[in-house]
């Protein structure tokens, strides 16, 4: 089996409106996100495994860094918070699918529920 994933792009949305109040995990959203549900049946039929993923916060929850120079050093680091401002999509989750070969992965990719478009790259193996 070889790993592929399958970054999700599109307009950023708004996590917070299924998220408690108290910060406990978001319960209910299978009414609203339905579509991941018959995705994962169809990575089933096609012969793949989901092996992980994650629908990802809204970017003011995050931000990017240019690291630092030499040695990284922290001080240098320049910091912006949220997304970048010039993109109209961000990554909103992705998924992590064991495949048996190439072409089912790229089956695969048209299946992922977005109101945008998604990339799919194999993992480089690391053990």
């Amino acid at each position: 089996m070889t790993t592929y994933a399958y970054f999700i792009h599109e307009s950023d949305w708004d996590s917070d409106a299924y998220m408690p109040a108290d910060g406990s995990k978001a319960d209910g959203l299978s009414e609203d996100f339905g579509e991941f549900g018959a995705f994962e049946e169809r990575v089933r039929e096609l012969g793949g495994t989901i092996v992980g993923g994650q629908a990802l916060q809204n970017a003011r929850y995050g931000g990017r860094v240019t690291p630092g120079g030499e040695g990284r050093r922290e001080e240098d680091a320049v910091f912006t918070d949220g997304a970048n401002p010039e993109l109209t999509e961000v990554v909103s989750g992705f998924y992590l699918i064991d495949v048996d070969d190439e072409d089912v992965a790229r089956r695969i990719a048209a299946y992922v529920p977005t109101g945008g478009h998604i990339e799919w790259r194999r993992v480089f193996p690391m053990e």
